[in-house]
């Protein structure tokens, strides 16, 4: 695990502790979104959280409420949360209000996205880094 998911998920964690919890993972490579979503599950796991990956094509809203976002709900005895990869498309506007965090992937001169809770560059895979999505985008020039 890197520092990177390491505190990503310890944001994440300050800002959602308790519940059922959805945390989406995309970026224009699916193959990417795929390794992001187990790199952040692995480093939610090593914080103590129970988590659940699953993987997704679909983009539909209704389809991914009936079939994900739902019966992940259903279950508010357990904290617990679901680290779901996929494609760009689900930042897009009709579905950013399922999650309770977003942590969009890019690598070299792609485009972020301005409403991701969390940017990370994976240019190169095995040294990601969290960027800002500032002048500067990195984490250097943000803390004093």
């Amino acid at each position: 695990m890197t520092d990177a998911w390491d505190g990503i998920a310890l944001e994440f964690l300050h800002n959602n502790a308790t519940g059922a919890r959805l945390v989406v993972v995309a970026g224009a490579d699916d193959n990417r979104s795929r390794r992001a979503a187990d790199a952040l599950a692995t480093a939610l796991e090593a914080h103590g959280e129970s988590v659940e990956r699953a993987d997704t094509i679909e983009v539909d809203p209704s389809v991914l409420r009936e079939q994900l976002v739902s019966p992940f709900r259903a279950d508010r005895e357990h904290d617990r949360v679901l680290v779901l990869a996929g494609p760009d498309r689900l930042l897009a506007d009709e579905n950013r209000g399922m999650w309770h965090f977003a942590l969009w992937h890019s690598a070299g001169d792609e485009p972020t996205h301005a409403d991701a809770s969390a940017l990370v560059d994976m240019t190169d895979p095995a040294a990601p880094r969290r960027r800002y999505a500032d002048s500067c985008g990195t984490a250097e020039c943000c803390s004093d």
